[in-house]
């Protein structure tokens, strides 16, 4: 393994070996050609299979949940919902500190270590799988530990922005995001495949009987076939463990980003410290906010986001020490800056609705088109009948999160050539409009006795939405490498993709609320609202003569 290091500028440039990196200057196009260009890339590629598991663990149970229905695993409909609202918001929150742990720890050094966590959450999901009978809770506890890999993306993003230089940051950020964010397509593909076969033999645990049809991306699997749903976890081991060691002995630490880094046992215990106090907020969220038995559902969602938010944030400061501390509150000199609040309004509207669509999408479609919504002899509309003609979930819900993260590197692109904001503007109009259009669509679907006739527009235009916020992605990530320098940009790309990632927990609970209530539109009605205010946002700041930055 190689690490890149110079004399002065315009002496030449060696390559010796060692997993630190001393002087990192990718702004210097001698530098750049000579070795750092590739040093940055390799980075960048191990990165990206890294952040794809995280994803695929952050996010896999937006499919369990539906393969739990199928399998007549004994709780409600909205107990399930829970389950995708619980790994969203622990990921989100394991973002918070995950935002400042490559300038405390390294770059190697986290992404090595947050890459091997994940082993823990994935083998935990498949042994509490292989038991229906055991109570919510411990398949709450999973769903919570699976907050990890939600969190890898804050430390992944503020990872590689440090190697690039300004002019290819939307291409860079864009291929680490858009390619890692193939998590959530490959997690909906790759699921649904592994649960139909015996992966691990004998050491993987007996099969269910399905008691209602299943399927995957090639359509539609019968009732009656045996499935071994704690494959979803145990899949993810196999690649986990060659990822780990790749990215131990392929990344680098970038010295002149994280110069106090320590030994590499200190490094893991700040590391390991840090995101187990972040299990702390999330808790404490949770459990006001959660109905009873399972919390004390004292606290609505609108409270439990910033009271997370808050908490995390001021454990991280209390629980500090050392040069830990020192550093965490330089790195907290962006919550200063109005753009870090502009952006961050701008990134939920992009991976917000990216990953909260993926997370309640699949258990949406199930609802409202696995049913024929029929009245009964009083006139009121019921949601209890099979929908004999339903569209195969799981063969249809990868499709959205596969073109939002396919496009995403061809909007950081774009956006290295015209500019991040005029982009995020175009895209954000789209949203808005898109999601009047499916909100109505929902509206029809969830009163109709044949729902599934209303299915290819509700999922064309729901592929509209995921490409809209693909290529916003990487506009937003343009627009914050331009705006901030290289010490602040990665934190506040963390910060924002902390924030953001609340959509995971916001969008499963307000689209499942709005269902229960019978009227899914509202929930997308109010995420127009949401585009539109913060198509304004965009304008003021960055394209309105005399903006504060001119599109960035």
């Amino acid at each position: 393994m190689n690490a890149t290091t110079t004399t002065v500028a315009g002496a030449p440039h060696s390559a010796p070996g060692g997993a630190d990196i001393a002087d990192w200057r990718p702004e210097d196009d001698q530098f750049w050609e000579a070795s750092g260009k590739r040093v940055a890339y390799r980075n960048l590629w191990i990165s990206v299979p890294a952040l794809l598991c995280g994803f695929a663990v952050w996010g896999m149970w937006g499919i369990i949940t539906v393969q739990m229905l199928n399998l007549g695993f004994p709780f409600t409909q909205a107990e399930l919902f829970t389950l995708t609202a619980i790994a969203g918001i622990a990921g989100a929150t394991m973002r918070i500190p995950a935002s400042f742990l490559v300038r405390l720890s390294g770059g190697r050094n986290t992404i090595f270590l947050t890459t091997a966590m994940l082993l823990a959450p994935a083998i935990g999901t498949g042994i509490v799988l292989q038991h229906k009978d055991w109570p919510l809770w411990a398949f709450q506890l999973m769903a919570l530990w699976c907050g990890v890999g939600g969190g890898n993306f804050a430390s992944s993003m503020s990872n590689i922005s440090t190697f690039f230089p300004k002019r290819l940051q939307g291409t860079a950020l864009g291929l680490n995001a858009g390619l890692g964010n193939f998590g959530v397509t490959t997690m909906q593909i790759v699921i649904p495949l592994v649960m139909t076969v015996p992966l691990l033999g004998a050491l993987g645990g007996a099969p269910e009987t399905l008691l209602k049809d299943s399927g995957w991306i090639f359509g539609k699997i019968a009732a009656g076939t045996p499935t071994w749903i704690q494959n979803a976890g145990f899949a993810w081991v196999i690649s986990l463990v060659p990822l780990s060691i790749l990215c131990w002995f392929g990344m680098n630490n970038l010295k002149t980003v994280s110069p106090d880094t320590g030994s590499p046992i200190v490094a893991f215990a700040k590391i390991t410290w840090l995101y187990t106090l972040a299990f702390i907020p999330s808790i404490l969220g949770l459990y006001l906010y959660l109905p009873k038995p399972t919390g004390l559902g004292l606290i609505s969602m609108w409270v439990a986001i910033p009271l997370d938010v808050v908490s995390a944030l001021l454990i991280m400061r209390l629980a500090a020490f050392g040069t830990m501390k020192e550093n965490i509150a330089k790195q907290f000199a962006i919550f200063k800056d109005k753009h870090t609040w502009s952006m961050t309004a701008l990134y939920i509207v992009t991976f917000g609705s990216f990953i909260g669509f993926s997370m309640a999408l699949p258990l949406a479609m199930k609802v409202i088109f696995g049913v024929s919504h029929l009245p009964d002899a009083a006139g009121v509309l019921q949601h209890t009948k099979p929908n004999p003609n339903a569209p195969t979930v799981l063969a249809y819900a990868w499709i959205g999160p596969f073109v939002g993260a396919a496009i995403r590197p061809v909007g950081g692109w774009i956006s290295d050539k015209v500019g991040g904001s005029i982009v995020t503007q175009v895209i954000s109009a789209v949203m808005v409009a898109a999601s009047v259009a499916v909100g109505y669509v929902m509206m029809q679907a969830y009163q109709s006795a044949t729902p599934e006739q209303y299915f290819p527009a509700f999922l064309g235009l729901f592929v509209v939405l995921f490409a809209a916020s693909g290529i916003g992605n990487g506009s937003t990530f343009r627009t914050i490498g331009v705006i901030f320098d290289r010490a602040q940009a990665g934190p506040v790309l963390g910060w924002t993709s902390a924030i953001a990632a609340y959509g995971a927990f916001i969008a499963p609970i307000v689209i499942g609320d709005q269902i229960k209530a019978g009227t899914p539109q509202i929930a997308m009605y109010g995420f127009a609202a949401f585009y539109a205010v913060c198509l304004v946002l965009n304008w003021w700041f960055y394209l309105r003569p005399n903006a504060y930055v001119k599109n960035p």
